[in-house]
């Protein structure tokens, strides 16, 4: 695949959003007012007084990389992309349930540089917003006119289950200084693999896609959910404040154990052991500007940048052979695969 492949990405998530972004409008419409007003607020389409701020959701195109991979699923399967529309609504509510709860538990207080929705409406009406979100997911596909809509809706509850198991793990390795990395990319593969594994499935299954294609498309996701946080990663230390919208350093300064860290701190020698005296460190997290410069040097002497970046390569690799192995008409396929080197080589 060459760069200009990854350049065609953003044309297909935009489109996404287009279809996506109006039935999404309708089912946040159910809500109750505070709710509805709160979900517009974090999804982009408001600001905090409830004024139209003429976006249709987030500014760049990461935000419908779900509803992409949802709605070509569909079109692999052979259907037309209207299929998979129910199952990338349901989605990208799942993911915003997880966003605004992820906001609650790390206290951001910014997000898209905007402020985060409880440091606006405070964290109970995080909470039963988040709540509200998912909820509406599984209505979203219980109604739907697929004969396949129960499948779909199973498969993104098991998903759902699966990303808080990760978030569970994530928490807990906060506590822990012995973190493998085979752990951290088991935590990912549910905090952040387990939505788009079900992303790149569901529009299959909503088309009846046989098991050996849903399975395909499966392991195409799980393979991209893990490429997508080790990138996610990189740029979380090492990111362009104007690009990802958050501080320089800004993963270290909260003392993050993303897979970089996890590596350097497993496989860095002295490099790697310097760091974990940092990481174990009294300063207040946010606080050392310094030492999170000092730790992200170490981490590269470690190899960790190195082999992050290399992972997510590897990684790649894979989810593209995963598609090879089935019968996908070829327009989706390259889509697909577009989307993949996108998100591998994207800075937002």
């Amino acid at each position: 695949m060459t760069t200009s492949a990854a350049r065609v990405a953003p044309s297909a998530l935009r489109r996404a959003q287009d279809v996506v972004a109006p039935a999404t409008r309708a089912f946040i419409a159910r809500l109750d007012d505070t709710s509805a007003a709160i979900a517009s607020y974090h999804l982009g389409w408001t600001d905090a007084s409830g004024a139209p701020t003429g976006q249709g959701g987030d500014k760049g195109g990461g935000k419908a990389i779900r509803p992409a991979l949802a709605t070509l699923s569909a079109q692999a399967a052979g259907a037309p992309a209207q299929v998979g529309i129910p199952g990338a609504v349901a989605v990208e509510l799942v993911h915003n349930f997880s966003l605004v709860h992820d906001d609650v538990m790390d206290g951001d207080t910014e997000r898209r540089h905007r402020p985060t929705v409880w440091a606006v409406w405070g964290t109970t009406s995080a909470i039963l917003t988040g709540d509200a979100l998912l909820a509406l997911a599984q209505e979203v596909l219980l109604e739907g006119s697929s004969p396949h809509r129960a499948a779909a809706a199973r498969l993104l509850a098991e998903a759902t289950r699966h990303l808080i198991r990760g978030q569970v793990q994530d928490v807990a390795f906060e506590r822990r200084g012995d973190v493998t990395v085979a752990e951290c990319l088991e935590m990912v593969s549910g905090k952040t693999g387990a939505l788009i594994t079900a992303s790149a499935a569901i529009g299959a299954v909503l088309a009846g896609a046989s098991a050996e294609v849903v399975a395909a498309l499966s392991t195409f996701g799980a393979q991209l959910g893990i490429a997508f946080q080790l990138v996610d990663d990189l740029l979380g230390i090492w990111g362009n404040p104007e690009h990802t919208g958050k501080p320089v350093f800004s993963d270290l300064r909260l003392r993050k154990k993303t897979l970089p860290v996890t590596y350097a701190l497993t496989h860095g020698g002295s490099p790697g052991r310097e760091l974990a005296d940092w990481l174990a460190g009294s300063e207040p997290p946010g606080s050392d500007s310094t030492g999170a410069a000092r730790a992200a040097d170490l981490i590269e002497a470690a190899g960790g940048r190195d082999w992050a970046a290399t992972e997510a390569q590897h990684r790649l690799a894979v989810a593209t052979q995963a598609l090879a192995a089935v019968p996908i008409p070829t327009g989706p396929r390259e889509e697909l695969i577009a989307i993949a080197h996108f998100i591998v080589t994207r800075e937002t």
